[in-house]
């Protein structure tokens, strides 16, 4: 795990970043027609590349029912140990994909097809079980042959028409067996096409062009495994980089999950097996026992990435609000929640991103996870229940996309804009009375808290400024001395 300090002074804060991410591999495997007739010799093949590449999670291609899931799942992903799950499979039209994930790891979601004119595409969704980062995989195996480029482009029509649906910001990959020969062919054109109007695009880190069989581009060669005929298949030796994960801007772009760089593999592939059998001596990627594995169990290599989960950035943030700051006792009377803005430092000072959090009574600290925001300079707005809307001070806060930070409005009145805030013994507090949250403390908030008081109101109220669950005269005394003071909100 990375750790790198990055010291800051901006008026009264110091951020600093730390990784905090977790790292999974994703990996993606034709498994030629499995079944078949002949698992008593192709599982323990199967067996040593799972257990060699060790994946988080595991999609698969030619697969045929859910016995072959169930088979799969037991006499190659948990031959060992009871350490994956399989998804739901349905049962589409000729083979099928499918998912095995590690079940400490992830939850499974769902498995929603989407239908083409040839084999379903499969949106498997899941979720980390540490950060419950969503991320949606697609699962595809196109029309084979150089001849069908169109029917493979009609596929990716139906997978673009549902990505294209998505919400901006999306977390998806699409991995599988592509049949695709070139940079040029329709399919691979339309999943790269970046619509002005949609966020469906895939991004493919390998930027391979022009025609993908010949030996310039060995490394990233997928099939075929064999030179000669056996157990169907196809033969001819490494030639064609069929199998690829692509992904969405959303992982591209920092704040979400995101591809890692330098580790996406075309597994037992060393560059030097072009138009041969990989394991023909020597494979100077992996052993020899397991590239004689990689050449018996299938005729494709398995491709996988690494994907960092969590990388979000949190922003600790100490902030009171007067009323429930107990000065003699140095704590709050009680825990309340506020919500955290992320506003561009320019007119017209838009949102970029916002988190809810619960202020911690003791050390006045509030954790804002944010995902959307990139780094740059941001204002942090703060909004109390009851309190003035209160915003960081003038020039903006610099911010670290992926990373761990803080600011401080309790220290000083000057991290608040125009120095909004009050002293309360040693502490800046952000002005509490404004009932109503419009901008400005005065009768019209110091008649609900009357009202409020008339009735003897008790409970969770806004008019309860102090936070001892009544509203009485003391919560009338800060709201009074703040509305004679004319206090209001202080923004750009």
């Amino acid at each position: 795990m990375k750790r790198l300090l990055i010291t800051l002074i901006v008026f009264c804060f110091l951020p600093f970043e730390i990784n905090a991410q977790q790292q999974m591999k994703i990996m993606t495997y034709n498994l030629l027609n499995y079944p078949g007739t002949d698992t008593a010799v192709r599982n323990p093949y199967f067996r040593t590349v799972v257990s060699s590449a060790n994946p988080d999670i595991l999609l698969v291609c030619e697969i045929t029912s859910q016995a072959a899931v169930n088979s799969f799942l037991a006499n190659v992903m948990n031959h060992t140990s009871a350490t994956y799950s399989a998804g739901t499979f349905i049962d589409g039209f000729d083979t099928d994909n499918a998912i095995f994930y590690k079940t400490s790891e992830f939850n499974f979601i769902s498995n929603t097809p989407i239908h083409t004119q040839v084999r379903d595409i499969n949106e498997f969704k899941v979720a980390d079980k540490f950060y419950s980062d969503t991320l949606r995989i697609y699962e595809a195996h196109l029309k084979a042959n150089s001849s069908d480029s169109i029917k493979r482009g009609a596929e990716v029509d139906s997978l673009r028409k549902r990505t294209n649906q998505l919400p901006a910001g999306t977390n998806f990959i699409v991995c599988g067996d592509f049949n695709i020969y070139n940079s040029n062919e329709p399919a691979y054109k339309k999943l790269l096409l970046d619509n002005p109007g949609d966020d469906g695009n895939f991004n493919d880190i390998l930027n391979l062009t022009g025609i993908w069989n010949n030996a310039s581009y060995s490394p990233y060669h997928t099939q075929s495994t064999r030179v000669r005929s056996f157990g169907n298949g196809a033969t001819g030796g490494l030639d064609d980089r069929f199998d690829m994960i692509l992904y969405s801007n959303a992982v591209k772009n920092p704040g979400g999950i995101k591809f890692v760089p330098g580790t996406y593999t075309s597994y037992g592939n060393d560059g030097h097996h072009y138009n041969d059998s990989i394991n023909k001596i020597p494979n100077t990627a992996v052993t020899q026992t397991l590239a004689n594995a990689l050449h018996y169990a299938s005729d494709h290599l398995p491709v996988f990435a690494t994907f960092e989960f969590g990388n979000a950035t949190t922003l600790n943030i100490k902030v009171i609000p007067q009323g429930l700051y107990n000065i003699s006792a140095n704590k709050l009377n009680r825990k309340d929640s506020v919500t955290i803005f992320l506003r561009n430092i320019t007119t017209p000072f838009s949102k970029v991103d916002s988190s809810k959090g619960i202020i911690d009574s003791v050390n006045f600290n509030v954790s804002a996870i944010f995902r959307a925001a990139k780094t740059g300079v941001y204002y942090i707005e703060v909004q109390h229940r009851n309190s003035i809307e209160t915003w960081s001070t003038q020039g903006g806060f610099s911010y670290y996309a992926d990373s761990i930070m803080s600011y401080d409005f309790t220290g000083n009145i000057s991290g608040a804009y125009g120095n909004n805030e009050i002293l309360s013994g040693s502490k800046a507090c952000i002005y509490s009375g404004d009932v109503n949250q419009d901008g400005i403390i005065d009768l019209n908030d110091l008649s609900l808290a009357d009202n409020d008081s008339y009735n003897f109101a008790s409970g969770n109220l806004v008019t309860d400024v102090n936070g001892d669950y009544f509203t009485d005269i003391n919560d009338i005394s800060i709201i009074d001395n703040n509305a004679y003071s004319v206090v209001t909100k202080v923004t750009p």
